[in-house]
């Protein structure tokens, strides 16, 4: 063996996707160097079932033979000429900035209430008046004032419910002058309040037996 010739990782050319390990990326680096574009849609090819046996269970998946042939092309630093089932990826591609994703919260300031509640506010405000839309702001009221007493954890007055709803239905929907009453705050909190109680009992039963375990019995 001629150790003056022994060829260290560090040496190496430096993978590009090292999951693949260096004999893939050779195969590659060979493909690229054909002339002959027939015998390299060829190679190609079968280096995309090479790289699909790694993962057999997906290597059918329409999507991902598009990841295969992509990573393909990421391998050969794009100069790989090949007619491919699927768009070819460009290095400008690759490097595209995605467009920036809209904040999911419609309504920051009042986080506690959630989406769910400015969409049904919006679509109250899309509904006639009358009976039934009376009936959705209602819901929605109580619904707000639940929500408000989960975050809070205190008390919260019906005034400082309808301030909100007016706020985040753009002033359509306005409860501060009537004399309309929300649920009360310790019936809304009640189903809670119960299951915290049933919980700290079954607890304290468990407490209990295992104190009793091991004393004797007369």
């Amino acid at each position: 063996m001629d150790i003056y010739n022994i060829e260290y990782n560090t040496e190496r050319e430096k993978l590009i996707i090292p999951e693949y390990g260096r004999h893939m990326q050779k195969m590659i680096n060979h493909t690229v160097a054909i002339e002959d574009r027939e015998e390299r849609n060829k190679v190609a090819k079968s280096i995309i079932a090479v790289m699909g046996n790694l993962q057999p269970h997906l290597r059918d998946v329409p999507e991902f033979q598009h990841k295969l042939w992509d990573q393909l092309f990421i391998m050969s630093d794009f100069k790989l000429d090949v007619d491919t089932p699927f768009p070819v990826l460009t290095k400008e591609k690759l490097q595209e900035r995605p467009e920036p994703l809209e904040y999911p919260q419609n309504f920051p300031k009042y986080r506690f209430y959630g989406n769910n509640i400015k969409r049904m506010i919006d679509v109250a405000n899309s509904w006639e008046d009358g009976d039934l839309k009376n009936a959705l702001t209602l819901t929605i009221a109580n619904h707000m004032k639940k929500c408000y007493l989960n975050w809070n954890k205190d008390t919260v007055e019906d005034s400082a419910i309808f301030n909100h709803l007016y706020e985040l239905s753009d002033g359509k929907i306005d409860l501060k002058g009537s004399n309309e009453n929300l649920t009360d705050s310790s019936n809304l909190m009640r189903g809670k309040k119960k299951k915290h109680t049933t919980t700290n009992s079954n607890n304290s039963g468990k407490k209990n037996y295992r104190n009793n375990r091991g004393k004797k019995r007369y």
